[in-house]
């Protein structure tokens, strides 16, 4: 038995050993205390296991030592032989080190100074850069400085422009050009003041020979006069009929490209000529004491302004025809052009410019109608004919530019605008052909700038005069499309009426037919139609045209359920007329016009809808309880439109229910309804009272 335990205790001894050499010291502590938890002094017996074990692995190491030993020793061996090898090597670096670094040096110096050298070169050529910006200016100034010297001063004053606009702003951050540009004003103001006075000296000297230049400017008019004869009869020889009309021999397309340039300076030094001009023609055509004439001719300029004044009358009455006849042969519908040529053909005759219209592929669209280039060409054709005149009564050009813008306002604001005021009111104009007149008002309107600057053009007369009138076609234009928006909304109002005529309610229906009426479907698509035409209308008109289409519907179909001469309403007319409000509603929020926010445009439609939700709920609790609260489901229902309501439904009721005494459903619903009957009529005699 002891043999047994002592065996197993040596197996348990193994197994210990075997844990300790296999497993983490952290983990040794349970194993070392099974050994104790044992049987007695089996510790002891464990130790000298432990002993014999720790021998044994002493024994393999001194053998695994003695067996590399010997390897051991010729590496150390060769590692000393080595070593000297390896201080030899040391040595060899440090010289090439040493030699490596005295020789870097150099480079090192020679490096340095090749970049001071390139840093130099960069600055020099900036600095020449710099000097090729500045020495034109310099030159320009110096060029100024000689001009001014010279007396040159026209060439000097266009020098100083090409200082200030195109060479001080390159090198505009240095000092000197600063100071340059402080100088120019001063330099420009010395020229007037020179300029004045020799303008002064001229004029004194002129006035010395002021008959001899007379004399010659007569011989040249004269001779002018009869060559412009002959060319018009040359002329008229070879066909050529297109009216040239010539201002002291100046056709009225030549413009003069310096008179835009020119500013006060130049309006001060004319004004002043012409001041002296006159005093010393006052001095000239003084009449001596002792001659028989000096009649005064105001009288016959008087004549020719009034003249003057019929003959443009007469000219607006002609166009007022000519208007007519275009209003009346246009198609109202966009200009179809198929080629380029076709194209260049309609911009020649009107200034129409559209980048989005010009991308797009041949055929295609102008917007506006075949009117606007014609009333176009005839505005500048009567602008021709009342120059033709006016070129007759000898006025100076400011007069004569004058003349022109007045007589085109009138052309405008009366004649053009008494045409189109006609044609908007015409019954044959329909929405498509109003539609079509604004959008033409609006291409006029654009047009009136280049108006201006055709007469500018014949006259050579500066917009910035101050005297200088313009024109109104602005306001025109703008009346006449506000005329023809007021009656798109009158016509489309009338339109809406012919529809609702065609309404058939068989108002005492018991119940409704599941679909809305046909006269609302037609209505409806007439207007979805309608407005897809409006597309083209400014987003303000065509929102308006639409909101308040919606807003006369909904008062129309207001008004049919309340009509005085309806008496009685069956529920299922109720009904049916709820299909036909939905509709309407669903119409509004299908955004038939775009730019419409939320449910703006159902709206419209809010009174009615709260008043049919009321009748078809049956939710008089409510609309009693809540009446006159900001939060009331029912609050657009005024009470007496319930209680009308109401009241024909009530008569209804009676007369379909001949047996309701017997029976205690209607009983019940005949006393609500009478029950609400009178209470609407307290909140209707409380409102009366209160206002």
């Amino acid at each position: 038995m002891a043999d047994n335990e002592s065996v197993e205790c040596i197996t348990e001894h193994e197994r210990i050993l075997q844990e300790i050499e296999s497993t983490d010291t952290a983990c040794v502590g349970p194993t070392l205390r099974s050994v104790y938890d044992d049987q007695p002094n089996a510790h002891k017996r464990f130790m000298e296991k432990l002993e014999v074990r720790i021998r044994n692995h002493d024994r393999e190491i001194e053998k695994m030592c003695n067996f590399h030993h010997q390897g051991f020793v010729d590496a150390i061996t060769e590692l000393l032989k080595v070593r000297a090898d390896a201080e030899k090597l040391m040595g060899q670096v440090t010289d090439t080190n040493r030699r490596l670094q005295d020789a870097g040096r150099e480079v090192t110096a020679q490096t340095e100074e090749v970049i001071r050298c390139r840093i130099q070169q960069r600055n020099m050529t900036t600095t020449v850069e710099r000097l090729q910006l500045c020495i034109p200016v310099l030159e320009m100034y110096s060029k100024l400085k000689e001009q001014l010297e010279s007396k040159r001063y026209y060439a000097a004053l266009k020098t100083m422009e090409q200082l200030e606009k195109v060479y001080i702003p390159r090198v505009s951050r240095y000092r000197f050009c600063q100071i340059m540009a402080e100088n120019l004003p001063k330099l420009r103001e010395d020229i007037k003041d020179i300029s004045m006075s020799d303008l002064k000296d001229f004029l004194e000297s002129i006035r010395k020979h002021s008959d001899k230049i007379g004399e010659t400017a007569m011989k040249q008019a004269q001779q002018h006069r009869t060559f412009n004869s002959v060319v018009q009869k040359h002329d008229s020889g070879m066909g050529y009929t297109k009216p040239v009309y010539s201002l002291n021999g100046r056709t009225p397309t030549q413009h003069n490209g310096l008179a835009a340039e020119e500013g006060g300076d130049r309006e001060t030094f004319e004004n002043y000529y012409r001041k002296q001009r006159k005093k010393q023609a006052r001095l000239v055509l003084q009449p001596q004491s002792n001659m028989g004439y000096g009649y005064p001719v105001n009288r016959l300029f008087d004549l020719l302004f009034e003249i003057r004044d019929q003959y443009n009358e007469t000219l607006l009455k002609k166009w007022a025809l000519v208007f007519r006849e275009i209003f009346e042969l246009d198609n109202y519908s966009p200009i179809p052009v198929e080629t380029e040529e076709e194209y260049k053909s309609v911009i020649s005759r009107f200034p129409f410019h559209d980048a989005e219209i010009e991308k797009q592929d041949f055929p295609k669209k102008l917007p506006m109608s075949q009117s606007v280039p014609q009333i176009y060409v005839q505005v500048k054709e009567f602008i021709y004919a009342s120059l033709k005149f006016s070129e007759s009564l000898h006025r100076s050009w400011t007069e004569i530019d004058d003349m022109l813008r007045k007589s085109t306002n009138l052309l405008l604001t009366r004649t053009l605008s008494g045409c189109l005021q006609n044609l908007i009111k015409k019954p044959h104009i329909g929405l498509t052909e109003l539609v079509q007149i604004i959008i033409n008002t609006t291409h006029l309107e654009q047009a009136c700038k280049y108006l201006e600057d055709f007469i500018t053009n014949i006259t050579n007369v500066s917009p910035e005069t101050v005297h200088t009138t313009r024109l109104y076609g602005l306001s025109t234009f703008k009346d006449a499309r506000h005329a023809a928006e007021g009656e798109i909304y009158t016509k489309l109002n009338q339109k809406i009426d012919e529809f609702i005529q065609l309404a058939d309610y068989d108002w005492g229906m018991p119940e409704s037919d599941g679909q809305a009426s046909g006269y609302l479907m037609d209505l409806i698509n007439f207007l979805r139609s309608t407005f897809q035409v409006f597309t083209h209308l400014p987003g303000k008109v065509a929102q308006t045209a639409c909101m308040s289409a919606c807003k006369h519907l909904s008062t129309s179909l207001m008004q049919m359920l309340l009509d005085s001469e309806l008496k009685q309403i069956s529920m299922g007319a109720v009904q049916q007329f709820n299909l036909d409000v939905i509709q309407c509603e669903l119409f509004a929020s299908s955004e038939p016009v775009p730019g419409f926010q939320g449910d703006t445009l159902q709206l419209a439609f809010i009174d009615l809808r709260q008043l049919l939700d009321l009748f078809m709920v049956w939710d008089w609790s409510t609309y009693l309880a809540d009446y006159g609260q900001p939060t009331s489901k029912y609050l657009r229902v005024n009470p007496s439109t319930a209680l009308a309501l109401l009241e024909k439904m009530k008569d209804t009721s009676k007369k379909n229910n001949i047996f309701s005494q017997f029976r205690k459903n209607d009983r019940d619903k005949q006393k609500l309804i009478e029950t609400v009957v009178k209470q609407l009529r307290s909140l209707v005699n409380g409102m009366s009272q209160h206002s």
